[in-house]
């Protein structure tokens, strides 16, 4: 009979099963999420902050990092805890040196000595990984953050949208996270299409603990959280460049940078992100105004009290239909274009539940 071959759960020794089982009372106590940047960074894993090119990225990040390493109370208006961070930069490294002094211009007192640079070349692919690590501890940077600023220059001859090429990427990183303990940051581009999010194959942004979208339009500057472990996504933080004089040249002309600085002066509705024009995006959105005015269901996973809240399979059901594609794949463009909508903003997804912000 089948049931002689059951193990008898009497017989096994539970100080050698290899899977714990736990109860609901276990996770209960389970310690809470740890962050680097609350709501948006977690002290360990592999993140990304990516935007197009002049967006004001490499500028961000770098006051991301003097933060996160002066161990300042907070950073637009996000709790920190104070790390060491080492910032790799692989790209506009000549520039690297004013945005640093701006930086300590413009908030009169130097930049943080738990900051550290590396401006060498560096290869994801390679032995590099390990000795990069090796100097990162050496440097007591141990536990902290580590930029790769950017991820395309740090991957020589690689194939961004081969799942091969992206595969090993993504280990390389995560390998270089385990070597060193705390997060690694991937500094990325978007792609052609910005509303498609990171550019390259789709794994990485299914590897990622957490990311940060940098969008930039005609008259606006902002981020948001993309992706983020137990936490909201979707809330737009409105920043702008201060430009800061810190220097002259052999002409007597002046030498300028730039800051990242919160913009304080945008009231409530120009923080909104404005709704796609086009695309798929455009008619998802469309297509969920009916499918929120219909729900009956508010005030999920930290929605505002009253708020329609709708799960994301409801959303993709009811929306899909909308999309001049073929049946096969309206499922994968829906989902897609769903997830743009949270990157840019407009909508909020949390314990897969979904609401306007």
């Amino acid at each position: 009979m089948a049931s002689n071959n059951v193990i008898n759960a009497f017989d096994v020794d539970i100080s050698k099963q290899r899977f714990k089982m736990l109860t609901a009372a276990d996770l209960y106590n389970l310690p809470p999420m740890r962050w680097m940047v609350r709501g948006v960074l977690p002290m360990e894993g592999l993140a990304a902050l990516y935007g197009a090119s002049g967006s004001g990225k490499s500028f961000l990040t770098l006051d991301l990092g003097c933060a996160i390493a002066s161990g300042e109370y907070e950073w637009f208006g996000r709790r920190i805890k104070r790390s060491p961070v080492t910032y790799v930069c692989l790209e506009g490294e000549s520039g690297l040196g004013k945005r640093v002094k701006a930086w300590s211009l413009y908030y009169d007192k130097p930049v943080p000595n738990k900051l550290r640079f590396m401006l060498q070349p560096f290869d994801l692919l390679s032995n590099d990984v390990s000795e990069l690590a090796k100097e990162v501890i050496a440097c007591g940077g141990a536990n902290g953050l580590v930029i790769l600023d950017t991820l395309n220059r740090a991957a020589s001859g690689a194939d961004e949208n081969s799942s091969v090429d992206m595969g090993n990427l993504i280990a390389a990183s995560k390998r270089l996270q385990s070597l060193t303990g705390g997060l690694v940051l991937l500094v990325h581009h978007t792609g052609k299409d910005t509303s498609k999010g990171l550019r390259g194959h789709s794994s990485l942004y299914a590897a990622l603990d957490g990311a940060i979208e940098v969008i930039k339009t005609d008259n606006r500057s902002e981020w948001n959280v993309s992706k983020s472990k137990d936490d909201v996504t979707g809330k737009a933080h409105p920043f702008c460049l201060e430009v800061v004089n810190v220097g002259t040249d052999d002409e007597g002309e002046e030498i300028t940078s730039c800051v990242a600085i919160p913009n304080d002066s945008l009231d409530g509705e120009m923080r909104r992100v404005l709704p796609p024009k086009s695309g798929n995006q455009k008619l998802i959105w469309e297509a969920m105004q009916d499918v929120f005015k219909k729900s009956p269901t508010t005030g999920k996973a930290g929605a505002p009290i009253g708020r329609p809240c709708i799960t994301l399979d409801d959303a993709i059901d009811k929306t899909r239909q909308s999309l001049l594609v073929e049946t096969k794949r309206q499922t994968e463009r829906t989902r897609s274009a769903i997830q743009g909508l949270v990157s840019r903003g407009l909508l909020a997804h949390k314990e897969g539940w979904l609401w306007i912000i």
